[in-house]
């Protein structure tokens, strides 16, 4: 055998590979692998040094024009060698024609652009906090809105359609997702899903930072830390994590590759997530 093998993962090792995340303080949602997974089966990476897994990548491709790579992740003591550079040959090999999105790690972000030709479109920055939430009248599920209607606002705000991943993003277990539908028109919606420590708010999108800060606080309105990333390229969303009292406690550079996709920025007050985008 090789000594270092690229091989497509199997749903078992997607969970490891998730666990692994947790380890290292990304705070993975409880149920990430399963929906990561489900989005694109055959995106999902691993090597294998001499017989043993030890790093892993997804390359998940939404359609045929745009794709996101994460969930990079490498034994501590085979970083800086073959092993990473061969994950990622083979994500990119994967996503081949398509515009590639990917949160980098600061650190890496010369890297990623001089060896893979990514190029820096703002920094993401996660909160954590317990901000006080409550209820806000109006919100409604966010299952209550015709699924129609929820994934084309979603498409405003992403740069592909991925109507397979919402229906089960917003119904996952535990999960809250509430939408903004005052006035008669979907103005806003976003997820709260449990990690392994509290709750990731994301996506958080809306129409404007009004609409942004209600459903932000209805999505508080639960036990434990509460954490948003925010975008870079909208200073309003990082403004509202600070108004409220959280902290910057890590941070990403968004970076493409073949392209800038096209979606309303300025609705994007919290990222679905680092690993997909």
């Amino acid at each position: 055998m090789e000594k270092n093998v690229i091989r497509e993962m199997t749903p078992a090792e997607r969970e490891s590979v998730v666990a692994w995340a947790g380890r290292e303080g990304w705070n993975p949602g409880q149920s990430d692998a399963r929906i990561f997974g489900a989005v694109d089966p055959e995106g999902f990476f691993c090597a294998d040094w001499h017989g043993e897994m030890v790093g892993g990548i997804s390359a998940v491709a939404y359609g045929k024009s745009y794709g996101f790579v994460g969930l990079f992740i490498v034994r501590p003591d085979l970083r800086g060698h073959r092993v990473g550079l061969d994950l990622a040959d083979r994500a990119l090999a994967h996503l081949e024609g398509r515009i590639v999105g990917i949160d980098g790690v600061l650190a890496k972000e010369q890297q990623y652009a001089k060896f893979y030709g990514f190029v820096p479109a703002g920094r993401n920055i996660r909160f954590e906090g317990n901000p006080l939430g409550r209820r806000i009248p109006g919100l409604v599920p966010a299952t209550e809105v015709p699924f129609a209607d929820l994934a084309a606002y979603d498409r405003r705000h992403f740069p592909a359609e991925r109507e397979g991943f919402l229906r089960d993003w917003i119904s996952q277990p535990g999960a809250v997702a509430l939408a903004d539908t005052r006035g008669g028109s979907l103005r806003g919606f976003g997820v709260r899903r449990p990690c392994l420590v509290g709750g990731k708010i994301g996506p958080l999108f809306a129409d404007d930072a009004q609409t942004a800060e209600d459903l932000f606080l209805a999505l508080c309105d639960g036990e434990g830390p509460v954490f948003l990333d925010t975008p870079g390229d909208n200073s309003a969303a990082p403004d509202l994590a600070r108004r409220f009292g959280m902290k910057e406690v890590f941070a990403t550079t968004r970076m493409y590759r073949g392209g800038t996709p096209e979606f309303v920025r300025e609705g994007v007050f919290g990222v679905t997530t680092f690993e997909l985008g």
